[in-house]
């Protein structure tokens, strides 16, 4: 691919910034990797912080990148702080998206959410398990709509419909849908499920936006003809405007190279004009996540 193919700019609207060392943290890095029922995960269980995302992305011009917690539970507070605290020095990640850990009432949760907001550059949480619902108390969407932050769903494609009817009283939050509505599988009865997903999340209007990331770990490729299917389908669904792309690294990472990932972003879009590309590869995340 040569320079005159590639994207001006890209904004990385989904990075981890880990260290599996910090066991408390990322247990599931370390001791207790049968949990995630990803298979061999040696791609991803590594130290990965700005200097190793710069090297693996050095064929690419990444203005920016939004990291996004991946601490357990009440950790995700304290990575948001720490990570804020040391991107002045490292020169990111430029947007945090915090966690909303399991607690056992609002008001615990509304206290998290406001902790992170000490963090310059916390924009929205996302959950940080302790329950099967893709959706917090509705007065917690409210909170973060208050605060002007983004709330990102984490879910599979049999609740993105009930999540879209969740939604629909909170056109005042911006809702970001993560991993393209995270398929399991690319067998025809999930692409049913997630089509019909991505129709009603869609439907609701300009605030709910689809994150074009992580597709590499249930279809296990990130070869173009792979992947195109499941990305045309979300940004003819969506629209430009409302979708953008994501590394998901390290964690893609154990299917491919970072090159090999936005080779595929570019092939699938080589055919839209460059304000549409700019806007899927950085002008979207940047609006979304204001960095």
């Amino acid at each position: 691919m040569t320079d005159e193919t590639k994207p001006s700019r890209i904004v990385d609207a989904h990075v981890h910034l880990w260290d599996p060392a910090r066991t408390d943290w990322y247990p599931y890095l370390s001791r207790d990797q049968s949990s995630l029922n990803m298979g061999d995960v040696s791609g991803m269980s590594r130290r990965f912080d700005v200097p190793t995302y710069r090297a693996e992305s050095a064929g690419w011009n990444v203005v920016k990148l939004v990291n996004v917690a991946a601490a357990t539970g009440g950790h995700s507070v304290e990575e948001t702080l720490e990570l804020d605290r040391r991107a002045d020095a490292d020169g990111h990640p430029d947007a945090i998206i915090g966690g909303l850990p399991p607690v056992d009432t609002i008001a615990g949760a509304v206290a998290a959410i406001d902790r992170q907001l000490a963090a310059k550059r916390f924009r929205g949480v996302r959950p940080m398990g302790g329950g099967d619902a893709a959706l917090p108390d509705a007065d917690v969407l409210r909170a973060l709509a208050d605060r002007g932050l983004v709330y990102e769903v984490m879910t599979h494609p049999d609740q993105l419909v009930a999540t879209a009817r969740g939604l629909e009283q909170h056109d005042d939050l911006v809702v970001v849908i993560e991993h393209t509505g995270w398929p399991r599988n690319d067998s025809a009865q999930e692409r049913a499920l997630w089509q019909e997903g991505v129709n009603a999340l869609a439907a609701l209007g300009d605030n709910v936006h689809c994150k074009l990331s992580g597709l590499a770990m249930p279809l296990g490729s990130m070869a173009a003809g792979t992947l195109a299917p499941w990305l045309e389908y979300a940004i003819d669904a969506f629209g430009v405007d409302r979708c953008f792309f994501a590394s998901n690294f390290p964690v893609d990472g154990m299917h491919g190279s970072f090159d090999t990932l936005y080779s595929t972003y570019s092939a699938v879009t080589a055919g839209l004009d460059d304000d549409a590309r700019d806007k899927l590869f950085a002008a979207n995340a940047e609006r979304v996540y204001r960095c």
